[in-house]
């Protein structure tokens, strides 16, 4: 790793200097933040467990044709992606009353809401990633009308194709949070689904138990948050009987 020219580092990654031009390095870390970074601790194993599940979750996604700008697993803990210009938005789909949410609207966690709501969040750790309308987003120029609506659109597939994945290993999708980049090639520009999706960004609860499978075992200082990260990838059917080893990976998506 340190030979590689360090482009950023993130609260659970850091992004290297790619192999080719056009491309980057993700390595993930064990470092676990909650409250916009005011806990801080280590869950050790995490990040070759994210790094595991969201190859896998890219995958499926780019089978039913989401653009993402992941194109292969290097090892445990590093993943190669194409350099992306990432839009500040992120975008939080929620199925189920959850986590700040509840708060916001005075109502039960785990409260069925009446369709999936679709939130935006400026990214900004200074300003503590506020909620924003679509008017503060084209209006302040962090995205324009049509790169909203790609991103709407999908967001609603990749929920459906979640919901539907997670339901069948006896998981409840309660909500996630997606993020997009501008990718470049030659003069054709488009939007792409980017950074991961794992345990740390999708509440994941068991369907029977509503026991949490996600970081808020980490939030609420539940324990067993190392177990909850390996059943994910153990239902998934991408962690073996022993442990979170390294495994080969897929082949590359083009």
């Amino acid at each position: 790793m340190s030979r590689r020219r360090r482009i950023y580092e993130g609260k659970a990654k850091v992004l290297f200097e790619g192999p080719e031009p056009g491309t980057l390095v993700q390595y993930f870390k064990d470092d676990a933040t909650a409250f916009n970074n005011k806990k801080h601790g280590v869950i050790t194993g995490k990040g070759v467990l994210n790094n595991r599940i969201s190859e896998y979750l890219m995958l499926r996604l780019a089978e039913i044709g989401i653009p993402t700008h992941f194109v292969r697993r290097l090892n445990m803990r590093e993943q190669l992606v194409k350099e992306v210009e990432i839009i500040p938005i992120e975008v939080v789909v929620r199925n189920i009353a959850a986590g700040s949410f509840t708060a916001r609207f005075g109502m039960p966690e785990g409260s069925s809401l009446p369709r999936s709501i679709i939130e935006y969040f400026y990214k900004s750790d200074e300003l503590g990633d506020p909620l924003v309308a679509e008017e503060h987003i084209t209006a302040f120029g962090w995205a324009t009308p049509q790169d909203l609506d790609d991103m709407l659109s999908m967001s609603l597939r990749i929920n459906d194709f979640l919901t539907g994945l997670f339901l069948a290993i006896g998981i409840k999708l309660i909500d996630f949070k997606l993020e997009f980049g501008r990718l470049y090639e030659g003069d054709d520009l488009k939007i792409v689904l980017a950074d991961e999706l794992s345990p740390d960004n999708c509440r994941l609860w068991d369907v029977k138990t509503s026991e949490k499978l996600d970081k808020d075992r980490f939030r609420r200082d539940l324990g067993r948050i190392e177990e909850a990260y390996q059943e994910v990838a153990r239902r998934l059917g991408i962690l073996p009987e022993g442990g979170p080893r390294d495994l080969k990976g897929p082949e590359t998506m083009q």
